[in-house]
């Protein structure tokens, strides 16, 4: 019988942005995103939910091995991100709007291959913005 078993990482990261649109005035900006289009820019102190699924091997009873799964993410993800301005300095974010959800989805596609190298097969990606304000991806 399989059991499949769900196992999550938190990472945390302190990264300013902006949601803004350059063809639109800064008044059609603030109108639709608010003070998230400052012009000089905002920050966040997220975390971020990277959550594995598997079968744990019987020799370990790990789905994956958390210490490895840590230097993955600090490695493809942390290191790009952390104390960055993610509009003008994210490889991976480049030329897309820097949403929660489109982070989610950007550090996703930087992480499922590697993950399944591991053994395990990504799940989930949840980036906290704030205390109140979370995008999940699953893929």
């Amino acid at each position: 019988m399989s059991k499949l078993v769900y196992i999550t990482r938190r990472e945390r990261f302190s990264a300013a942005h902006k949601l803004s649109v350059d063809e639109w005035s800064e008044e059609k900006n603030y109108e639709v995103f608010g003070k998230c289009a400052n012009p000089m820019w905002h920050g966040h102190n997220y975390n971020l939910f990277v959550t594995v699924k598997g079968e744990p091997n019987p020799k370990t009873g790990f789905v994956v091995d958390l210490s490895d799964l840590s230097i993955l993410i600090k490695d493809k993800v942390i290191q790009h991100v952390d104390h960055k301005n993610l509009n003008l300095q994210t490889p991976f974010l480049k030329g897309i709007m820097a949403s929660t959800e489109n982070i989610a989805i950007g550090i996703w596609e930087q992480i499922a291959d590697d993950i399944k190298t591991m053994g395990g097969e990504l799940h989930c990606v949840r980036v906290e913005e704030t205390e109140n304000n979370y995008a999940e991806y699953y893929g």
